[in-house]
């Protein structure tokens, strides 16, 4: 097998134009470009693409919405079509959940459209039978979630001897997840002579360092800052009493004067609890909701990532399983309904919206226990966010009638334990953040 870390014929220089016929990629993979509506590169694809061509192992930082995705895959399509093999397994691409994988594959599938290559997804939730008939067929492109291809990989099944290129996308993200662990016994079973890339919006100073046991002598490309928002996202803040969230957040939707042009709204979190307790709201006022997180099956989540996309329903309601990877054109709105604990969870939530160098709205309700994450986020990106207030709406009135459903609907949830219930948000919010870790 060829060492991918030796000089390239591609070179490495960066182009002159910023044009994809600059980068001197496989005339095939070009023309998928073009015939998918790509015109001109964006700053991360124009700084990593020739690094990839040259064979360097590279740490690519960008915000989301970039096109992270083509800055690795087009190079590396471009070197397996420069020396094609036999059917063998020849680009791992490691991600943190399916529905980064499903979109990573569909990407290469519209890339490699005019090359002779097969792509396939590994990841739980879903039945493994076609998953191990394409890593026994060799599959040259493999797209999949640690956990599965782990527990796959003990059982003998795939053959990686012939790996060239290893990629972690959302790398920090993995890792925050838990994954670290899985993640190097999967890199111990590669060749230790083949080309390894970490993509990521953001790369914390203690993560970059676990790379160097992945890397060698890598190259780092960034692009913008790495704790600042996407530029094209007006952000704003709401200061409300938690037990009016609700109501604003249908107050928003129905009656304020933003209410028109929210028309794809992606609202996050903390819970899946949360998550569905919003939703079951958003029904009752006839607003059309699809949710999104670990405790629904693999068909329930892809139908409601469809309709969504489809615009089928209005608003999708989702944990963090949503920050990252998704790709959904269009998105007006951001909304955190619950704010997020770290500043990286924040950019990666309102990179959904503003993609692509479009316009994009996030919001965030913030409590009064949520004033120190906000105050660190501030820090972070080094400016303050503009507050708002929801002309017309009584605040009070609204604290006042969701304490007294929440009471309702406490009395009537089911218990487990005589004398009351467990606490679902506590459970959910330890399964988000720590246990379960890698499933979310």
């Amino acid at each position: 097998m060829p060492d991918p870390t030796t000089p390239s014929p591609f070179g490495a220089a960066a182009p002159a134009a910023a044009s994809f016929s600059a980068l001197q990629l496989d005339a095939r993979v070009l023309s998928a470009v073009a015939g998918a509506g790509y015109t001109d590169p964006t700053p991360i694809q124009l700084a990593a693409i020739p690094h990839v061509l040259a064979g360097h192992d590279l740490i690519g930082l960008a915000q989301t919405g970039t096109g992270k995705t083509a800055a690795f895959m087009l190079p590396i399509l471009t070197r397996l079509a420069a020396a094609p093999q036999a059917r063998r397994t020849r680009v791992l691409v490691l991600v943190p959940t399916r529905e980064l994988a499903t979109q990573i594959e569909e990407n290469v599938n519209i890339y490699a459209n005019g090359l002779s290559l097969r792509c396939a997804t590994v990841f739980g939730g879903v039945g493994e039978r076609s998953q191990i008939n394409a890593l026994r067929a060799g599959y040259e492109v493999i797209v999949a979630c640690p956990g599965r291809l782990l527990d796959l990989m003990d059982r003998r099944i795939g053959d990686f001897r012939n790996l060239e290129h290893l990629v972690l996308d959302e790398a920090d993200r993995m890792l925050d997840m838990g994954f670290l662990p899985s993640i190097r016994r999967i890199v111990r079973a590669m060749p230790t002579q083949r080309q390894t890339l970490m993509f990521s919006a953001t790369l914390s100073k203690d993560i970059e360092a676990l790379t160097r046991d992945f890397q060698r002598a890598p190259k780092k490309v960034e692009i913008g800052v790495r704790t600042n928002p996407a530029a094209t996202v007006t952000q704003r803040i709401y200061e409300v009493p938690r037990t009016a969230k609700l109501s604003l957040l249908g107050y928003l939707l129905q009656q304020s004067s933003l209410a028109e042009d929210m028309e794809s709204v992606l609202i996050f979190t903390r819970t899946k609890h949360g998550a569905d307790r919003v939703a079951r709201k958003l029904e009752t006022m006839a607003i059309p909701t699809g949710v999104l997180h670990s405790n629904r099956s693999q068909p329930q989540r892809q139908k409601a990532l469809a309709n969504f996309k489809a615009g089928t329903v209005r608003v999708l309601v989702a944990t963090d399983i949503a920050a990252r990877g998704i790709d959904v054109d269009g998105i007006s709105h951001v909304v955190n309904y619950d704010f997020p604990m770290h500043t990286e969870d924040y950019i990666h939530r309102i990179g959904r919206t503003g993609r692509a160098n479009l316009s994009g709205d996030a919001i965030s309700f913030v409590c009064e226990d949520d004033q120190g994450p906000l105050r660190q986020l501030e820090r972070s990106i080094g400016h303050g966010l503009p507050r708002a207030r929801a002309e017309g709406f009584d605040y009070a009135a609204a604290e006042a009638a969701d304490v007294q459903n929440e009471g309702m609907a406490y009395r009537q949830r089911p218990t487990g334990r005589p004398g009351g219930g467990r606490n679902p948000s506590a459970t959910d919010y330890r399964h988000s953040r720590g246990g379960g870790r890698g499933r979310r």
